[in-house]
């Protein structure tokens, strides 16, 4: 493993336990002195800019969003890519048909056509509502659309992407999933984000636990899966390391001697 310089991290499972819902000080110890340290920090996620959480004391240096639709820092954008048009409006119809609500994220908002119980939860993880907008078709018109978020379990997949030409989904969840661009990716941000900094892919590391890592594991130079993390993800992960309740990551960093010990 070369001098690592920069490190991605993913949120729910990874930063935060899905259990406790908030970060630990030993995650916030690791997080500053990484930083402290001279290591760029990422996050690496599929949630929008509006629901990244605010982490005390800790300022990251770049954000991929939307699962690598759109990345920036403090600065300036770094990388977007919106949804193709026609395809909202065909996954929004396919939607309608199955009797599943959308959710729509432009870089400003979520809006929503409806919502069950599905749809509420995953919205719950990253401590935000569902908001149903009586305009919806219309608003969804007006601005870049760079993720959609549907309540939909996998034997839906097919029915819900048909006659879409630009789209794919990724899910970390079996109940819902994010519909992001067919050539995007957690992965295609993460190479925007290295040559925008400089580095070789060999010099990044990245820490996951969803199948929406995947790309993002494949695309560093050192992958790494949480214990927690889904089967498929460890199977292509450099390494798995301990679970996000036993503070995997700040075990790792120290046995690495990134930071030391707390």
């Amino acid at each position: 493993m070369k001098d690592i310089k920069i490190i991605f991290f993913d949120i729910d499972g990874t930063l935060i336990d899905m259990q406790r819902k908030q970060i630990s000080e030993h995650m916030l110890y690791t997080l500053r002195k990484l930083k402290e340290n001279g290591i760029v920090i990422c996050i690496a996620t599929g949630r929008s800019p509006i629901s990244l959480p605010h982490f005390e004391g800790i300022d990251f240096d770049a954000y991929l969003t939307f699962n690598g639709s759109y990345c920036y820092n403090e600065k300036e954008t770094i990388f977007k890519n919106p949804i193709d048009p026609n395809d909202v409006k065909v996954i929004v119809d396919n939607a309608k048909n199955i009797a599943r609500p959308v959710s729509v994220s432009t870089i400003q908002k979520n809006i929503a056509n409806g919502k069950d119980d599905d749809l509420v939860e995953y919205f719950s993880f990253a401590h935000q509502e569902v908001y149903v907008s009586t305009n919806f078709d219309e608003e969804i018109h007006n601005e870049d659309v760079y993720q959609l978020m549907v309540s939909a379990t996998p034997k839906e997949y097919d029915v819900l992407m048909k006659h879409t030409n630009h789209t794919k989904i990724t899910a970390w969840w079996n109940r819902a999933v994010d519909i992001i661009p067919a050539n995007g990716g957690k992965g295609k941000g993460i190479e925007e984000i290295l040559a925008y900094y400089g580095f070789d892919a060999s010099q990044a590391m990245a820490f996951g636990d969803g199948n929406n890592d995947i790309e993002m594991l494949q695309t560093v130079g050192w992958g790494l899966a949480m214990e927690n993390a889904s089967d498929d993800l460890k199977e292509i992960a450099n390494e798995i390391i301990g679970h996000v309740s036993k503070e995997g990551i700040y075990h790792y960093c120290v046995k690495q001697g990134f930071i030391e010990a707390k």
